[in-house]
């Protein structure tokens, strides 16, 4: 358990030294961030620097390797995953920066690669039968066996891009991430296993970068950062068998996505609006919730989801 604690302060202070060397070469190299014409209140944001994922990936990545060692076959592949899908956000970021636009990869682009990655995890997961599912609130564990293939690839893309859609605010994506992975550090320290510290690494990682992203921000984490925090959580998630935890103490994430598909499919339908934008956070916003009000909703009620799994595991 200390060595847990050391690995978030470790990964705190790495990511902190990282963001104060990147985010000034990232305004020099004009990598800033391009609004959305149609989101009026973030146009004075663009320009800021984004990318800023980079450095708590890395920090925790270097202290995870540091205080797992290398010889853990899941803490490596759950950061080579982590690792592809941050080159994924970093391709993407890049590509938006370049073209001086907000258009990246095309979203085709984006899936086939998500696609391969994922599919590499749930083939890991089958090949050494990880195929058991521990039931949320309850001491119930269920083998779903070859099961464990769709499941996988169904958990990392919807997970991935429903922390993608969740960075639309000033520390919504972080401080939500921050609380889901503490649970999770927690709940997997108990029971021993080194995906715990991974998760604390980069609660400490983060820990760092909200003191740079919370209102107003001076960086942002990009696709960089999103894609590979939802990676992250896919890993711990469904490596230490608990992917039904996902929507109970990730519930924040899950209402991102159904805000957007729900609004996408009446939309089509009616060609009205339930809500004045999607992702919902983006609806409180325009109802004139402050953003540090929003993201801090979004904290406490993942934190409160939490700790009450905690409370029953």
């Amino acid at each position: 358990m200390k060595m847990a604690y050391a690995a978030t302060l470790a990964a705190f202070f790495i990511s902190l030294a990282l963001l104060l060397a990147i985010t000034p070469l990232l305004r020099r190299l004009k990598a800033g961030q391009y609004i959305l014409g149609y989101v009026k209140e973030h146009k004075n944001k663009s320009g800021t620097p984004t990318m800023g994922g980079l450095a708590f990936v890395c920090a925790a990545t270097i202290v995870s390797l540091c205080f797992c060692g290398v010889n853990s076959t899941t803490v490596n592949l759950t950061l080579v995953i982590t690792a592809g899908y941050c080159l994924i956000g970093f391709a993407d970021d890049f590509l938006k920066i370049y073209r001086k636009e907000n258009l990246g990869l095309r979203p085709y682009q984006k899936i086939i690669f998500q696609c391969a990655i994922a599919a590499i995890a749930a083939a890991y997961c089958y090949v050494n039968k990880l195929t058991l599912l521990n039931i949320p609130f309850t001491h119930i564990t269920v083998d779903i066996s070859w099961g464990i293939i769709p499941l996988a690839v169904f958990v990392f893309l919807s997970a991935v891009n429903c922390v993608n859609l969740t960075d639309g605010l000033d520390g919504l994506a972080g401080g939500t991430s921050l609380a889901y992975l503490a649970a999770f550090g927690v709940m997997l320290i108990g029971s021993g296993s080194d995906l715990g510290t991974v998760s604390l690494a980069m609660c400490g990682a983060l820990g760092a970068f909200l003191l740079f992203n919370t209102n107003r921000a001076s960086v942002f984490m990009g696709d960089t950062g999103s894609l590979a925090l939802g990676a992250l959580i896919s890993c711990v998630s469904v490596f230490s068998r608990n992917a039904l935890y996902i929507p109970v103490i990730g519930i924040m994430f899950v209402i991102s996505g159904i805000s957007v598909i729900i609004q996408v499919i009446y939309y089509k339908r009616t060609r009205r609006r339930i809500f004045l934008m999607a992702p919902v956070h983006h609806h409180f916003q325009m109802k004139g919730f402050a953003e540090s009000k929003i993201s801090y909703a979004y904290f406490a009620v993942t934190a409160v989801a939490g700790l009450l799994c905690l409370a029953f595991a």
